[in-house]
């Protein structure tokens, strides 16, 4: 899962500070990784709620509508709140609201399943005000010749979080519970406080991480303007049609992509798919979220020697196609087609963004906030596709995200030669 920066504008400058910041980098990249872990837990808590309270698909996919809908809600106001207060305390204030959002799960085990949703909607802001604040000091931590470099570091560690945490999280919170049992008549409340224990070491976590940044010497960085586009109006962003296709396919590629890790465990618990144990389905999950991370890094290479629209209709075409094999197949076949999604998801976000982006001149800081925007798709697609999966089964569910990928392929084609003007 991508790192998103829903920044309002980019900052002007870093003033200069000491030389070595190898310590306050490891604590930004160690940021990376938590939001990364804290994003794909969703995958197994989806599952895990829909079996203690006995949801319907649509009702489950709710936590990705309040946790992807904090993103759209939050961006700005983040932005804004980034320069009234400075990057360094706007982290502060992100991990702090992160933490209030993880230790909101204690009582919601007590309460039901709405207080989850606010809980998941708080975590969520915390992270959007968070890598609004954060992802510049990549950037500002070291020589800006090798800023790239610290980038593809920080990515990494957040790829490796999205990989660990379904597996972790299937051990520490479906081992033994609601999803293998049945959530028993009275005792929901039992069922759901699997998930206290996990979710107050991450509250402390991320309050030991507000205190290491807070004491961190880190540079200066100035906050900058208001974006362009609240100055010259959103008409002059609109005006670029790669860039409002580039929205609408960056909401379908996020929807699509959370919406399929959204219902890997519920689907390879099917009997006619895979059959397996809640906990075990978990640790597959990994292998998804895994596959999008070794394919960043073949992507990488491979994307020196193809046109980033080619590259981009080339996943596409294989994402549909392992999407419909999964579809119309059983057994391992089903189970391993729909992994494999997740090793051609790699390259789609920053190559979208990418074409997206080309040649806004001073508009590409709030364009990259528009598209910033447009990940509402991970609230809404998940939605669409529990409707489907409660009106026609969980395999015909996976036609919703096929079709999103319909329209990334016709993105990438129709802008192939994007780079050759």
């Amino acid at each position: 899962m991508e790192t998103y920066s829903p920044v309002a504008s980019a900052p002007n400058a870093a003033a200069s500070a000491p030389t070595n910041y190898r310590s306050a980098l490891s604590i930004v990249t160690l940021l990376f990784f938590m939001w990364g872990s804290l994003t794909a837990l969703n995958d197994v808590l989806i599952p895990h709620l829909k079996a203690v309270y006995q949801l319907s698909y649509v009702q489950a996919m709710m936590v990705q509508c309040c946790f992807y809908g904090a993103y759209f809600i939050v961006s700005l106001p983040a932005g804004m709140l980034i320069r009234k207060i400075g990057y360094q305390r706007g982290a502060v204030a992100g991990l702090l609201i992160a933490a209030t959002g993880c230790a909101l799960f204690y009582p919601a085990a007590n309460s039901g399943y709405a207080l989850f949703l606010f809980a998941f909607f708080v975590l969520a802001s915390g992270i959007t005000v968070l890598q609004v604040a954060a992802n510049p000091y990549v950037a500002a931590l070291g020589e800006p010749r090798n800023a790239s470099s610290r980038m593809s570091l920080a990515q990494a560690f957040n790829s490796l979080g999205t990989t660990i945490a379904p597996a972790l999280g299937g051990m520490l919170i479906l081992a033994g519970g609601a999803l293998s049992h049945g959530a028993a008549s009275g005792g929901a409340a039992a069922e759901a406080s699997t998930v206290q224990g996990p979710y107050l070491v991450l509250a402390a976590a991320l309050l030991l991480l507000a205190v290491l940044f807070s004491l961190a010497r880190l540079p200066h960085i100035e906050a900058g303007e208001p974006p362009a586009a609240a100055r010259e109006g959103w008409g002059a962003l609109l005006a670029h049609r790669h860039l409002v296709l580039g929205a609408v396919v960056i909401f379908l590629y996020v929807g699509g992509e959370v919406s399929i890790g959204s219902f890997l465990v519920n689907y390879f618990g099917e009997p006619q798919v895979a059959g397996l144990a809640p906990a075990d389905a978990a640790r597959y999950v990994s292998y998804y979220w895994g596959g999008a991370m070794i394919g960043r890094f073949v992507g990488s290479a491979a994307m020196h020697y193809v046109k980033p629209g080619n590259a981009l209709a080339f996943n596409a075409a294989a994402v549909i196609a392992l999407v419909l094999l999964s579809i119309f197949s059983h057994g391992g076949v089903a189970m391993w087609a729909i992994l494999a999604v997740g090793l051609f998801n790699s390259i789609m976000f920053p190559t979208i963004f990418s074409i997206a982006l080309k040649d806004l001149g001073h508009l590409t800081g709030p364009g990259s906030g528009l598209l910033c925007m447009a990940i509402a798709g991970g609230a809404i697609v998940p939605l669409l596709q529990g409707a489907v999966g409660d009106a026609a089964g969980v395999q015909w569910s996976f036609l919703i995200p096929a079709a999103c990928y319909t329209f990334i392929l016709y993105y990438g084609l129709k802008y192939a030669g994007i780079y050759d003007r």
